[in-house]
């Protein structure tokens, strides 16, 4: 169960973001807060206590902080983030981190290696890393190396179609994962009780467990009905203005 989540408000300069859906436009930085707002709510619901740490104005994506650590209940990962852009954010997070965990159990990931959290899924004690365009071999082999001494266990996934591991995929525990894109096929996944997504709501499977609740975003049906009838309990949150920044609920918090 989790007992501890960390966030970041947007900055005004959300609206410079990276982003690959240029059509979708530029966010709406006062919706985009009053939806932080309601995804707080929603995490507080669930039990947990949320750290939620102010904007960093000179990073337009940096209330995306789940590329930024990796956190379990032993330990804590200082990732490298692939776009330069991101890189400077883990100055901002890791004396958060600190709170936290002991100094001895916070490790760092460096160059060469880079890896960003959203291309990491954490299913008990083993870790699926996705190999991105964010996230490269030597950073991926760090993370294992630093989890092993936790007697935690790792394997690299290469994407080729999404921007992160967790853009496709989300574990719901009990061997319950939702799957999307190209990981509906694929056979390092065949063995999970899979809830298969159709692309029509494929950014629906951006969801995150939280201590038996799912936290849904607002306005995939489909997605919603197909959880809600492997019996798990309902939250939907809207983060369109998320959206237009290749972020989903994942992203946006850090829950250990």
């Amino acid at each position: 169960m989790f007992k501890n989540c960390i966030v970041r408000k947007p900055a005004k300069s959300m609206v410079e973001g990276i982003t690959s859906a240029p059509e979708l436009g530029k966010p709406d930085y006062e919706l985009a807060l009053k939806q932080h707002e309601q995804y707080v709510k929603a995490l507080e619901s669930c039990g947990v206590k949320v750290l939620v740490l102010e904007a960093m104005e000179d990073f337009p994506d940096s209330c995306f902080v789940e590329d930024v650590a990796i956190c379990t209940d032993k330990c804590a990962v200082i990732t490298n983030p692939g776009a330069a852009s991101r890189n400077k954010e883990i100055l901002g997070i890791e004396p958060a981190i600190r709170e936290y965990f002991n100094d001895e159990d916070v490790h760092r990931i460096t160059s060469p290696g880079t890896l960003d959290g959203g291309d990491v899924m954490m299913v008990g004690n083993h870790f699926y890393i996705g190999l991105s365009e964010r996230t490269n071999m030597e950073g991926a082999n760090q993370l294992i190396e630093h989890l092993g001494k936790y007697g935690k266990t790792g394997e690299v996934v290469p994407l080729f179609e999404v921007l992160h591991l967790k853009t496709a995929l989300a574990y719901l525990e009990n061997n319950h994962l939702i799957v999307g894109g190209e990981f509906i096929t694929h056979p390092t996944f065949e063995k999970f009780n899979k809830i298969e997504i159709t692309e029509d709501e494929a950014y629906a499977c951006n969801c995150i467990w939280m201590n038996d609740t799912i936290i849904v975003p607002e306005g995939y049906p489909k997605t919603q009905k197909a959880i809600e009838d492997k019996g798990f309990k309902i939250i939907t949150v809207d983060t369109s203005e998320y959206r237009k920044l290749d972020g989903g609920l994942s992203c946006l918090s850090l829950r250990f």
